[in-house]
């Protein structure tokens, strides 16, 4: 009871104003991220329906899928996404002297982990909603594809 009452006023007077500014500085990193999660998974899609197109080889394209199933854990191809994240170490710094916020690359890792979890149930999904192996009529495996990758993506 002591505390409370001058504990809401700090926060009413020195936090509360500068919220909303803070997690919309916050927010355009963390969005560009997972913005380039969807655009890899995306490229990566379109780049297996290309080269179905090219080859028709239902073999070739059971190896693509089972390597998108890798994607997530592809530190090489994820390394972009996790790029874009890594802006909030400089505006985390700001934040971290005026709010004495710390464990700055504990908010980066969780926020990279939850891009890396995004890419692993977005490869799940795709994997779930289009199996080659149930594909016989190999002239519409491509719009199949296609299909799953626009559902995948809503």
């Amino acid at each position: 009871a002591t505390v409370s009452e001058p504990a809401q006023k700090c926060c009413t007077e020195h936090i509360q104003p500068f919220l909303a500014s803070i997690l919309e500085e916050l927010m355009g990193p963390v969005s560009s991220g997972f913005t380039e999660v969807r655009a890899l998974f995306d490229k990566e899609v379109n780049e297996i329906i290309q080269d179905f197109q090219k080859t028709n080889d239902i073999t070739k394209l059971k190896e693509n899928v089972d390597q998108l199933m890798n994607l997530p854990f592809n530190s090489v191809k994820m390394e972009p996404c996790y790029l874009k994240v890594n802006l909030l170490q400089e505006l985390l710094q700001d934040l971290k002297c005026r709010f004495k916020i710390y464990h700055i690359d504990f908010v980066i890792q969780r926020t990279q982990n939850f891009m890396q979890e995004l890419m692993e149930n977005a490869v799940y999904t795709f994997e779930q909603l289009f199996s080659p192996s149930h594909q016989a009529d190999s002239a519409k495996v491509a719009t199949n594809i296609e299909k799953v990758r626009l559902r995948v993506l809503k």
